[in-house]
């Protein structure tokens, strides 16, 4: 099939490739010229391991192109996917004044039946306004060109985003029309996962209810964790049990220093703010998104008691992502931890593999190192904040001669406590107390 993708951000880039590799042609349509010149030349905008290999494959086998012009390219296109961003407003609502744009110009440029189908994450209802732009636009041409509005949310991992669009789980397709039914079905032949056709507000709401879900998993293990501290027990075996229940299961019943990124923040705010527009207020997860913005907090006490204070301590940061496999620090914990840390006075030596460049750019006067060896010489405390491969797996008997306290605090409880101990660390996790 021929599909255009309106925005090459990361949903956008990684649809398009996914498509590209399925033998579909594919033009991915962004008004920056600077990201669009970057794919040109295989640059991807954003870090994800894999992919700008396989990008390089598709433009040269001629399955996916760039341009940064709607108009040019929509002709050839029977499947116009909106993949652009819908950021979090001041009061948490979707903005969606983009994905409203792109609506307009779809209604201006179209010549004959298009598949519109929105990719972005977007509050429910959106489909009705996405089609009712449409027909203004054409209503102003006194045009009656035929088109479906569909939803078809995204479920992509960052750090396994390619893999995700590649082998999706479940596909969830809102649409109304048997046309757009058939097509969709046709577009999705080779994938082996479910394909649960909804109405589109269903598939609106169950990207969001996916996700806050996931959020609720995490908050609830991350509060379950401080009353483990307080009476004993080890979140870890705690989550092991739970997670033999097939009826709750493992995933995201990691405890740690909370979920950031692109998505859980943002949707679960904007699924509270579409809650007190309809005076249906959601409790649980009014609660979930509080546990989130404490738990840094909560964290960083434990290491201002265990140090006596923080002034002039010196720290060593490592990991500034989100998660790792990803260069996305939006909503990382550790921005949150450099400004506990900053406010009290704290030296910061940083390191990530992927983050510190972003990083810099809003708190250019902490020190980066290019190892975490460095960052760790004369730190009174190591804070294991993403838990990247490579930092997870240091030799740490190396580590401990270069700091000046052996105080290792654990973020995410990658680190086998007792190992840690035993090579003399002063060890501190999320939700158990290791004895010495």
């Amino acid at each position: 099939m021929n599909i255009v993708i309106i925005g090459a951000g990361y949903v956008g880039t990684t649809t398009g490739i996914a498509f590209a590799n399925q033998g579909h042609q594919v033009v991915l349509i962004d008004t920056d010229e600077d990201k669009i010149n970057k794919l040109h030349q295989s640059i991807l905008p954003f870090y994800e391991d894999g992919m700008e290999e396989l990008l390089k494959q598709l433009i040269a086998n001629g399955n996916l192109s760039f341009s940064t012009c709607l108009e040019e390219k929509i002709d050839q296109a029977q499947i116009l996917f909106i993949t652009v961003g819908t950021p979090s407003l001041p009061n948490g609502v979707a903005n969606l004044s983009t994905v409203e744009h792109v609506a307009r110009q779809i209604g201006r440029f179209i010549k004959d039946y298009k598949m519109v189908v929105v990719k972005s994450t977007v509050p429910v209802g959106t489909g009705d306004k996405i089609k009712e732009i449409i027909k203004d636009e054409l209503a102003k041409r006194k045009q009656e060109i035929p088109f479906d509005q569909l939803s078809n949310p995204e479920f992509l991992r960052e750090g396994k985003a390619l893999y995700d669009a590649m082998h999706p789980d479940r596909i969830v397709i809102g649409c109304d029309t048997e046309k757009a039914r058939l097509m969709m079905k046709a577009l999705y032949k080779e994938e082996d996962a479910k394909i649960l056709f909804t109405t589109i507000k269903d598939a609106e709401m169950i990207k969001y209810a996916s996700n806050a879900f996931l959020a609720t998993k995490i908050s609830f293990i991350n509060e379950l964790a401080r009353l483990c501290e307080k009476t004993g027990s080890n979140v870890i075996e705690v989550a092991k049990g739970m997670g033999l229940d097939q009826r709750i299961g493992p995933q995201f019943l990691q405890a740690g220093i909370g979920y950031g990124g692109s998505c859980f923040p943002k949707d679960t705010q904007a699924l509270l703010a579409l809650a007190k527009e309809k005076e249906q207020p959601l409790h649980i997860l009014q609660a979930v998104t509080k546990v989130n913005q404490t738990q840094v907090e909560w964290f960083m006490e434990k290491v201002k008691k265990a140090l006596g204070n923080l002034s002039e301590k010196r720290i060593a940061l490592l990991g500034l992502t989100f998660k790792p496999q990803t260069d996305d620090i939006r909503e990382s914990s550790s921005l949150k931890m450099i400004d506990y840390l900053l406010k009290h006075n704290a030296m910061i030596k940083a390191y990530d593999p992927k983050g510190m460049d972003h990083v810099k750019k809003i708190y250019p006067s902490i020190t980066y190192t290019n190892t975490p060896y460095k960052a760790a010489v004369e730190a009174d405390a190591v804070l294991l904040v993403t838990e990247w491969k490579e930092i997870i797996e240091l030799d740490w008997n190396r580590v401990k001669p270069l700091l000046s306290q052996p105080y290792v605090f654990d973020g995410r409880n990658a680190l086998d406590a007792s190992t840690m101990i035993q090579m003399g660390y002063i060890y501190e996790g999320i939700g158990h107390r290791p004895s010495s």
